[in-house]
């Protein structure tokens, strides 16, 4: 009888699930849903994402899945979006259940919905601004700390809304909490990954700041137990959608470092991931330390990967979410000239419009969001002349601009002197946008690569095959 590793993703914008089978390491089972979870907040410069939403689409997608394969899973791997922040009641152990969610279904799926938890408050949220930041401790780290960022959201909730955070006693990553729900967990564990994109934690001595924070009158009671990356952090408390109860379940990792997983085949290899944001990464030599103290002016970091070993990241804000603008931009024009047409459909005209287009003049900085180095820049459209204003054009210019802007971030002339031998491109607005994959192979003096299975819910359920 055939068995799988179970590899789940929560991204920012969907969700993917993967079986992976143990013996061939091939993907034979996938399923994908956009979350829709974004929700108005009355906080200007918030971002936060529905947490029931979040699991419901999670349900909808396991449940997608042959259960008869559901049935032999021996192993369960969980990723997503980083730096966010979710928070939920303390836990009651009850009947080996968690008091942070309700589990209902029949004797062959079982299922939870989150109860008593926050909102996502996402890697995106804007609302600790420069001047709100300045006023934070200095991390004992070499990260540097941002807006978005877990730590970073709850100083913020402790000047504004104080009253909030006593409400809860946990907090951990969306992928944390859903770890946490599936184990039984009465606490929740995090791995250095995720740790470290929170901010204020050393990946030297993979511990939190304590002193620090304590000192600053943080609720240090909300911070996880840090757990090695790759560890198991527990097993499934019941049945869950015809999963075994007692199936282990691995302590939840970084998107960015699954994504990578899946993707990297070679140390000489260098990883462009653009999914709603974008990244451009190569290993880091085995004995790399990274420095002591951050450089908030510096566009590359260095984020752990496994076994202490670390990525050179430039990692930008703006990536297929700068697309995805241009699309809700133009789609508001038609709505307002009472002509409607649906995102999808528009996304697959522009694109069809830009491959019309070799090349163009047209200038865009897609740096809408700021970025985390240079959090005041602003996109900007120059060099705009009579003869570059169709759509082609301006896809074809946002599109190079992204390009454009990462390679800044980390110039090909670094990965050279790097010893970087090849680009491996993955994520989905790389593989579901073929200007983009032009304009990358256009971007560098190596070969670009694409490979099929390669995301974080593939790169997770690998690292836990790998682990066995």
């Amino acid at each position: 009888m055939a068995k799988y590793v179970l590899g789940i993703d929560i991204g920012t914008t969907s969700i993917k699930v993967v079986l992976l089978d143990i013996n061939s390491k091939t993907v034979t089972d996938s399923f994908s849903l956009p979350t829709k979870a974004y929700i108005v907040s009355d906080e200007t410069h918030a971002k936060e994402q529905d947490s029931v939403q979040i699991i419901t689409t999670l349900n909808e997608c396991i449940a997608s899945l042959p259960i008869d394969k559901l049935q032999n899973v021996s192993r369960i791997g969980v990723s997503g979006q980083m730096h966010g922040v979710v928070f939920w009641k303390a836990q009651t152990v009850l009947y080996c259940l968690p008091s942070g969610c309700d589990w209902s279904g029949g004797d062959s799926r079982h299922l939870f919905s989150p109860r008593d938890t926050s909102h996502l408050i996402t890697w995106q949220d804007g609302r600790c601004n420069s001047d709100f930041l300045s006023t934070l401790p200095n991390p004992d780290s070499h990260l540097s700390i941002a807006t978005g960022f877990g730590c970073a959201t709850i100083f913020w909730y402790m000047k504004h809304r104080p009253g909030f955070l006593s409400d809860f006693m946990v907090a951990g990553t969306i992928h944390d909490y859903l770890v946490s729900m599936l184990c039984g967990l009465e606490s929740c564990v995090m791995t250095g990954q995720n740790a470290a994109s929170w901010g204020y934690f050393n990946t030297a001595t993979n511990q939190w700041n304590i002193d620090i924070l304590k000192d600053a009158g943080f609720p240090v009671h909300l911070l996880p137990e840090c757990v090695p990356s790759g560890c198991m952090a527990g097993q499934t408390c019941c049945e869950w959608h015809g999963v075994p109860a007692s199936t282990p379940v691995g302590a939840a990792l970084g998107d960015f470092q699954c994504s990578v997983y899946s993707s990297m085949t070679d140390r000489t290899d260098a990883v462009l991931n653009i999914s709603t944001s974008a990244q451009l990464t190569y290993a880091m030599p085995l004995d790399f330390t990274p420095p002591n103290i951050p450089d908030p002016t510096s566009s590359i970091s260095y984020v752990p990967y496994f076994d202490g070993s670390y990525l050179a990241v430039a990692a930008s804000l703006n990536g297929g979410n700068v697309m995805a603008t241009l699309v809700g931009m133009l789609s508001g024009w038609m709505n307002e000239l009472e002509v409607e047409v649906s995102d999808s459909s528009l996304y697959e005209k522009l694109i069809r419009c830009a491959l019309g287009v070799d090349s163009s003049d047209l200038r865009v900085s897609p740096t809408i969001l700021g970025e985390r180095h240079d959090p005041l820049s602003l996109g900007q459209v120059s060099n705009i002349h009579p003869s570059n204003l169709s759509l082609g054009h301006m896809t074809r210019a946002v599109c190079r601009g992204v390009l454009d802007n990462i390679t800044s971030m980390m110039h090909p002339v670094f990965l050279l002197e790097a010893g970087v031998q090849r680009i491996k491109g993955s994520g989905s607005a790389l593989s579901r946008n073929a200007v983009l994959r032009q304009e990358a192979e256009r971007a560098f003096p190596l070969p670009v690569e694409y490979g099929q299975d390669v995301d974080s819910a593939v790169g997770v359920a690998i690292v836990f095959h790998d682990r066995m």
